[in-house]
């Protein structure tokens, strides 16, 4: 019966125990180094590669708010352009409005004066036309030639009369 009991370790329990020990001694001095340092040096990496990502997220929030700051600054920077060409665009405009007023005004000056003096002109041709009528009209009625001379005091009246009455409607 001492055979047949499975609790009682045979020689081959010894040998599986040393065989297992030596392995295990194998594993612990060969090959589980060179694993922990892979697994040391992976882990190393993984945390420079996390600090590396949060770094490069710290840098791209700060370029982030460094763009939102060049960009309201260069809206700032439009408002500004697009003010300053609506006043020189507003001043432009009222510039040529006073220069163009004052070259209506010269122009209108201008052609009331020539209005003046082609009225002027034109009353003295008149004048003198009416004087050769009024002679031509005399002879006719008389029936002879009229001495201008003798007459001329009335003529002169009568182109002082025309000169006024036109000078009055000038100035009217």
């Amino acid at each position: 019966m001492t055979a047949s009991l499975f609790l009682l370790p045979n020689a081959t329990f010894f040998v599986e125990l040393v065989v297992f020990l030596l392995v295990l001694w194998f594993l612990g001095k060969k090959a589980i180094p060179p694993i922990n340092q892979a697994l040391e040096a992976r882990q190393e990496l993984i945390r420079s590669s996390l600090a590396e990502a949060e770094s490069a997220a710290k840098e791209a929030a700060a370029a982030d708010d460094e763009r939102r700051v060049l960009l309201e600054e260069a809206r700032i920077q439009a408002r500004e352009i697009v003010t300053q060409a609506t006043k020189t665009s507003d001043q432009v405009a009222a510039d040529m409005h006073g220069r163009g007023q004052v070259e209506y005004d010269r122009v209108v000056a201008l052609a009331a004066g020539e209005v003046a003096v082609l009225r002027q002109r034109a009353v003295e041709e008149a004048a003198q036309r009416m004087g050769e009528i009024v002679l031509e009209v005399v002879e006719k009625i008389v029936g002879r030639e009229v001495d201008a001379s003798t007459h001329r005091d009335l003529i002169d009246a009568a182109v002082a009369t025309l000169r006024s009455e036109a000078n009055a409607g000038t100035s009217a």
